[in-house]
């Protein structure tokens, strides 16, 4: 017997395309928001070890919070009484990978903001963003995990300094198109000089409200293909969470 699915797997698992990680690796020296307090990070601490007579094996701890590493926000991160993990089921763990390509201007401009005219020459060559996309926004700057200052672009005067989404680019590709979530290699949505003009994360607090998702701390999208890949990511089903470290990886054809 044939069984379609299986079929679809081993093509991907074929010469043809690649899968590639797309998350960083975590440890308990791995950098978080300086906001969250010390101590909140414990992991693989073991709680039952070799040698209990009860049974032979170890079971390890793992304390960590929800916005840590590569990770998962859900609406009620920054909207009171929007929708947590829970509203969040198998169906919205694959979607249509988008990536937006702006290494140059930032390499000129730390500061960038992605604007919707850089989403239209993205579709001017790679066709229109589908429904239900995942739009990514590739900056380069995964390569500075896992420094935190150099994540957060700290300089001299202790401002930050880092590239991100501008508001125009959200609203295009969630108005215009009809996207499910997006992405990006820093720790937040909005590019910095952004969340300093609106003394808020408020392209954060935008995609939120929206009821979609993001994924932050993304790595490896330099790897990928711009258009064409699925992106899949996974959580551990835990309720009632505002966000979660996750697995994300990408099929895509290989360039």
């Amino acid at each position: 017997m044939e069984y379609k699915l299986w079929k679809i797997l081993d093509e991907l698992k074929s010469d043809e395309y690649e899968w590639v990680e797309m998350s960083h690796s975590l440890n308990n020296d791995s950098p978080y928001w300086s906001g969250i307090p010390e101590g909140s990070v414990d992991l693989g601490n073991v709680c039952f070890d070799w040698g209990n007579e009860m049974l032979e094996c170890r079971i390890q701890t793992f304390k960590f919070p929800g916005q840590f590493g590569t990770h998962i926000d859900f609406p009620g991160h920054f909207i009171k009484g929007a929708a947590l993990s829970e509203e969040y089921g198998a169906k919205h763990v694959i979607f249509p990978l988008c990536v937006i390509d702006v290494r140059e201007k930032v390499a000129k401009d730390v500061h960038y903001a992605v604007t919707a005219d850089d989403i239209r020459e993205y579709e001017a060559k790679y066709g229109s963003i589908p429904d239900g996309a995942f739009v990514a926004l590739l900056t380069g700057w995964a390569e500075k995990w896992p420094d935190m200052d150099a994540l957060s672009g700290v300089a001299e005067d202790g401002s930050e300094n880092f590239p991100g989404w501008s508001l125009d680019a959200l609203k295009y590709i969630y108005e215009i198109r009809n996207a499910a979530a997006n992405g990006h290699e820093s720790l937040d949505t909005d590019a910095s000089a952004e969340a300093a003009k609106a003394s808020d994360l408020a392209c954060e607090r935008y995609v939120l409200a929206k009821g979609k998702l993001q994924i932050e701390v993304m790595n490896n999208l330099d790897k990928v293909a711009p258009a064409g890949s699925l992106l899949i990511a996974a959580w551990p089903r835990i309720e009632k969470a505002t966000g979660m470290p996750v697995r994300v990886f990408a099929v895509t054809p290989k360039k």
